[in-house]
């Protein structure tokens, strides 16, 4: 009798649940891959979404823009002292890349602006639904740690991350599954990079401050504290052998660093974030670690070597197969941190043309940081009247460097691919040349520029 009742009851609590963990957001990293969008938020009883004028819609970003006007309204921006001696500014019509304004100089150095081509080059080769595996594998009695590149590996599940998807906590889990109390040594591969791991054209006193070598295994982007680890590969790796004991495995030794056979037996694996995920955040953070480890898979996924040279390579290529200018381009690095990288102006406002256009390039455009409420440009713009949260752009900070490079949308949704670089600002208070550059990006953000 009472067997009659008991299944249905089940059924009924176990949708209860499900419906509750839908409302709190706890199943979003399963349906959404990470925090889902406000297109997949249920409205509150009572309150019914407003359904736009269609003709209105389609009349949003379709008018003309007035390039003498846009020049006129940066022309008194552009002369402050506080740009330092040298600026370049180029805009273009994000529709079709018809030039607005080119006040530019050569090409500058182009500090954290270099992670859009990075992103690009990124997105280019791999796709955006690209994924990185670190895996495990067995050869004999010895454990290999294989790194996959996964720039967002971690030592634990962090809830709720779109992007740290894949933990070495999660992965020792599913070894100790398979091998249980076994003897067994361990090693760790991260033959999938090559070449030098820091690049001669950094200065001294990045690694370990504002940068770790750049591996192809690391947890946590190689953040030790405040700090960088000038390990990374082998940290994680100890940390890994920490992890299996914890679970039953007889680790024996300090895991040593070895290149995983090609016949060895997978035994784990975990997959990171997609690439489009992984590209928005590390451009929204400006995050050095992460820029260096996809330059590397840009160029793996090219066919070259996985390294700061191949990378580069790759990106210069993939500018150009685009049409975009790279004139005077010069790159040592994906991060931009250093001084010996060259980019001009037109080549970053041409590549947001690029990206505008380019639906497997979107999640650059999604990724910038948007003046006055998000990532490096939260704490910017917060004087801006109506401009703020109309500037979407990367920033680049050097000392005596300050670039933006994104899109501004004028009234009417029209946008505009822009770069703005100053780099002969030394002498000039840091806080005084951003706010320089704002009120020039602000300018455009005002203009009516043929606005009806």
């Amino acid at each position: 009798m009472h067997a009659a009742w008991v299944l249905p009851l089940l059924v009924l609590v176990t949708l209860a649940s499900i419906t509750w963990l839908y409302v709190r957001g706890d199943l979003n990293p399963i349906l959404c891959d990470g925090p889902c969008g406000p297109q997949f938020v249920t409205a509150p009883v009572g309150l019914e979404p407003a359904s736009p004028d269609p003709a209105r819609a389609a009349s949003v970003g379709s008018g003309p823009i007035t390039a003498g006007e846009l020049e006129a309204a940066v022309a008194g921006p552009l002369r402050s002292d506080a740009l330092g001696g040298r600026t370049s500014l180029v805009a273009l019509d994000a529709r079709d890349g018809t030039v607005l304004a080119d006040e530019s100089d050569g090409a500058h150095v182009p500090a954290s602006t270099t992670k859009v081509l990075t992103a690009v080059g990124a997105l280019a080769e791999l796709g955006p639904d690209a994924t990185f595996t670190t895996s495990v594998v067995r050869d004999g009695s010895r454990l290999v740690l294989v790194g996959g590149g996964d720039p967002y590996l971690s030592d634990v599940r962090t809830k709720g991350s779109p992007v740290e998807r894949a933990d070495l906590a999660t992965l020792a889990a599913a070894t100790a599954k398979q091998v249980g109390d076994q003897q067994v040594s361990l090693g760790y591969d991260v033959s999938l990079f090559s070449g030098p791991s820091v690049s001669p054209a950094w200065e001294d006193g990045y690694v370990g401050a504002v940068v770790a070598p750049v591996s192809s295994l690391w947890i946590d982007r190689g953040r030790v504290g405040a700090a960088r680890s000038t390990d990374p590969a082998g940290d994680a790796a100890r940390r890994f052998a920490e992890l299996l004991r914890a679970r039953g495995v007889d680790v024996t030794g300090e895991p040593q660093q070895a290149e995983a056979p090609a016949d060895a037996t997978r035994v784990a694996a975990v997959r990171s974030a997609r690439l489009s995920r992984i590209v928005e955040q590390f451009l929204a953070d400006s995050d050095n670690e992460v820029a260096e480890v996809l330059l590397r898979q840009a160029a793996i996924a090219a066919g070259e070597p996985g390294s700061f040279a191949g990378g580069a390579k790759v990106v210069s290529q993939v500018l150009r197969q685009a049409g975009v200018t790279t004139e005077g381009l010069v790159l040592y690095d994906g991060s931009g941190l250093s001084r010996k990288n060259r980019i001009a102006a037109r080549t970053l406002a041409e590549t947001m043309v690029e990206v505008a256009a380019t639906p497997r390039l979107g999640s650059v455009l999604s990724g910038l940081p948007v003046g006055g409420f998000s990532g490096t440009l939260e704490n910017r713009y917060d004087r801006a009247g109506d401009a703020r949260g109309r500037i979407r752009a990367k920033t680049g900070t050097l000392t005596g460097v300050h670039s933006l490079a994104g899109v501004v949308t004028l009234s009417g949704g029209r946008p505009v691919a822009f770069a703005l670089m100053a780099d002969d600002t030394e002498q000039v208070n840091p806080f005084e040349t951003q706010a320089a550059l704002d009120r020039v990006t602000v300018a455009m953000a005002d203009c009516a520029c043929g606005a009806r």
